[in-house]
């Protein structure tokens, strides 16, 4: 399997740290969340350079985007730019990689996806360079991004205008790339990052106390990477891990103009469930759509639209509702499949362990109990082909 329960829990832990937590901030800034906003930002990066001509290694930039994120959670307490040194002094940066590595080798699956973070932390030079530049870039605009709201929280702060110098020159080497060029003049993809930023504002299960409190932009990562893991044990379709990881990214893409209704809300009557989906249609294509570039907005589409069933693409959507017809037939390029009921799984999966920390650190709820419970009823008895969701949930205790 290439999920199991201590990789889940270590993925989890980016709920829990503070980014920038030595400045003022009228809102706690959380890892997870960062790097959330930057794998849309690495898309967007490079749908630009695809468009352009170029060749983007997709399952490199998913892949490299995940491994980053457990290496900054493992070394959280090592700021930005003392961090940035260290990655100057390659023997020290080996050593800082060693620690990753070893505190991360009984956390991770044994075998294949092990070996590729071993080949992450040690040998980048077989790494296709256009691929680690965008999620660089990404990276440095994600946290430029942030430092807008830490700008305006702290105006008379004497380091502000050396962070901002500092943030403004690292990005400079980027400036090749269109998307960055874009964003640097205004055009409207820059406010389709905003919209997308504006989740990270949103928390989920709002009325109910909860800890770590999670947002939208959190909760769309943890749920794009564990789609993408679920459908490795399917497949090594290309396409189809783009669209398991992307998928699972933009699901709740809709919430940033419509913000999050809770499922018991949403699910209350068939009625009320099929107006907010119209809704949420019509005010994507107001508010979204005009937003992007025009050539992407079907992919968008892809995405958002049915995001729980699976799907193929011959000239528009189809639903395949049998999972093993889907699961075999489908399994190629050239059908575009979309894993949508892996990615519900997975979106279920998140909630649950949403709940399910915030139980086991001794915040629960009679909701939060009925819906860990709930959960795990559904999933502890499925699968999905080679996905045994009781290998997953049996290994969670039931503190709530």
């Amino acid at each position: 399997m290439f999920v199991n329960t201590l990789l889940l829990n270590e993925i989890f832990r980016g709920f829990h740290i503070q980014r920038w937590n030595d400045r003022l901030r009228p809102m706690d800034l959380i890892e997870i969340d960062k790097h959330s906003h930057k794998m849309l930002i690495a898309f967007i990066l490079a749908k630009y350079e695809e468009n352009s001509g170029k060749t983007i290694n997709w399952n490199q930039i998913i892949q490299n985007g995940i491994f980053e994120l457990l290496r900054r959670i493992v070394i959280s307490d090592i700021k930005s730019p003392i961090y940035a040194q260290i990655t100057q002094k390659p023997e020290v940066f080996e050593k800082l990689n060693q620690y990753v590595y070893n505190h991360l080798k009984a956390k991770l699956p044994t075998g294949i996806l092990l070996d590729e973070f071993y080949k992450f932390l040690f040998n980048r030079n077989d790494c296709d360079d256009l691929s680690n530049r965008i999620l660089s870039a990404a990276h440095i605009y994600a946290s430029i991004w942030e430092f807008r709201i830490i700008e305006n929280a702290n105006p008379d702060n004497y380091q502000i205008d050396k962070i901002r110098k500092e943030l403004d020159n690292r990005i400079v080497p980027f400036q090749d790339l269109i998307g960055i060029k874009k964003f640097e003049t205004d055009f409207p993809i820059k406010h389709f990052v905003d919209l997308f930023g504006y989740l990270r504002f949103q928390y989920r299960w709002a009325q109910i106390p909860r800890v770590p409190k999670t947002s939208v932009l959190g909760h769309s990562l943890l749920v794009a990477i564990i789609s993408y893991l679920f459908v490795r044990e399917n497949s090594t379709n290309p396409n189809r891990l783009y669209n398991a990881f992307f998928g699972g990214l933009f699901h709740d893409l809709p919430e940033a103009v419509t913000r999050d209704i809770i499922s018991p809300v949403k699910t209350s009557s068939k009625e009320l469930d099929d107006l907010i989906k119209t809704i949420e249609i019509e005010m994507a294509e107001s508010e979204i759509y005009p937003l992007l570039e025009k050539e992407w907005i079907e992919e968008i589409k892809y995405f958002t639209i049915d995001e729980f069933e699976n799907k193929i693409y011959q000239d528009s959507p189809k639903i395949i509702n049998d999972f093993d017809e889907f699961n075999t037939e489908f399994d190629s390029v050239e059908f575009k499949p979309y894993d949508g009921k892996t990615i519900r799984a997975a979106d279920h999966l998140a909630a649950f362990l949403e709940v399910w920390h915030s139980c086991n650190a001794g915040i629960k709820t009679d909701e939060m109990s009925s819906a860990a419970h709930k959960i795990k009823e559904q999933y502890i008895n499925k699968t999905y082909g080679n996905v045994e969701f009781r290998s997953i949930y049996e290994h969670f205790s039931s503190p709530c």
